[in-house]
């Protein structure tokens, strides 16, 4: 199951590995494509990497989330883009664009502008964000529409709408930050109603034939959050209007290491993988859409057990391939020991520091 291939919506992915969506820190100030990051993408790809998931890239300069992060708000953008989207496929890779709008999360600080989120929160640099008017939720749209057509326009193979962690279109979904009681807060069906339309805006700009997938939580793991029951509805929802495949993973940027989206620990057995099952397996119940899941798998046998079993479709994977980019490769050789990745956050310590994209354990290992 792992080594065969998918397709989805027209698009094959050569075997079920994904990387998940992750923040590489690798573009330059302004969110341009440079060669360090092309660079990472080819490393990915030629360690064998099924489908590369971009970090997020912000669709307007509002919902830019932190330093080097990649853009694709404007059309100076496309060009680097294109190059690098070129050499993933010059190497036989496949690639989607996640795109993403950060909410109330938006970095105020090197925007220069107020983060605007469902509700007013209390941020984590502890400024409030600004609650969105209806004007604002327009804009929102406008730019997630406005970006899937640069995404199509520069080669991408498909997008990926970000709904999860708690960044702009998460805040909307889940009662812990809207607190909105007009049109687009209270019930679920006002709540989803932003993702809706963004979805809606997509699909009249790539067409029926061009892959559109969702990253969603299954559940926030916070006192209100969006719960699991909630998240299913929205799938199914999007599901009914076309949508092509979704990832699941789970947690808020703010929650305590045991509960966000990239947990600390040893996660050194099979029973202490895959945060999500439980929730993949309801998810799987409810939704014939392909399913990938990220979140806490290390081991070939699990990863080959939860596409034997048909709980999900593909496996997704972050800091794993940060670690180790090429996984798959010395799977696919016969070496089947566990993925390497301790699930320690250094990676994370360095980005932050500016310090670059690496795993630091395998940089101190390399250098003894």
């Amino acid at each position: 199951m792992f080594f065969d291939k998918i397709k989805i919506n027209g698009m094959t992915v050569p075997n079920r590995l994904v990387r998940s969506a992750t923040w590489e820190g690798l573009a330059s100030a302004e969110g341009f494509v440079t060669p360090a990051l092309e660079d990472a993408m080819l490393e990915l790809v030629d360690g064998g990497v099924g489908m590369i998931i971009t970090g997020h890239m912000f669709v307007a300069e509002q919902g830019r989330a932190g330093e080097r992060q990649l853009a694709i708000f404007a059309d100076e953008y496309t060009s680097g883009l294109r190059s690098m989207v070129n050499r993933i496929h010059d190497h036989g890779g496949t690639v989607v664009a996640q795109l993403a709008h950060a909410g109330g999360y938006a970095a105020q600080a090197i925007t220069g502008m107020p983060a605007l989120g469902p509700s007013p929160f209390v941020m984590r640099d502890g400024e409030l964000c600004q609650e969105m008017t209806e004007h604002d939720i327009d804009a929102m749209v406008y730019s997630f529409q406005q970006a899937a057509e640069r995404a199509v326009a520069t080669g991408f193979d498909g997008l990926q709408i970000h709904a999860a962690h708690g960044y702009g279109l998460s805040q909307f979904l889940s009662p812990h930050f809207n607190k909105r009681t007009d049109m687009y807060g209270g019930v679920l069906e006002n709540r989803i109603r932003p993702l809706v339309r963004v979805y809606e805006a997509i699909r009249r700009v790539v067409g029926e034939k061009y892959p559109v997938m969702l990253k969603i939580n299954c559940e926030d793991f916070v006192e209100d959050g969006l719960e699991l029951q909630d998240s299913v509805r929205v799938i199914q929802g999007l599901a009914t209007m076309g949508l092509d495949a979704v990832e699941i993973s789970g947690g808020l940027l703010t929650n305590r290491p045991t509960t966000s989206s990239i947990r600390v620990g040893r996660f050194d057995s099979p029973t202490k993988e895959v945060w999500y099952r439980e929730a993949a397996r309801v998810i799987r119940e409810n939704t014939k859409l392909p399913i990938m899941l990220v979140g806490g798998v290390r081991s070939f046998s699990v990863a080959e057990g939860l596409l034997s079993e048909g709980v999900i479709d593909l496996v997704s994977m972050s800091r794993p391939l940060i670690r180790e980019p090429n996984l798959l490769t010395r799977w696919a050789s016969g070496d089947l020991r566990r993925a390497e990745c301790i699930s320690c956050n250094k990676c994370f310590s360095v980005l932050i520091k500016n310090e670059g994209f690496f795993c630091p354990l395998a940089r101190a290992e390399k250098s003894e």
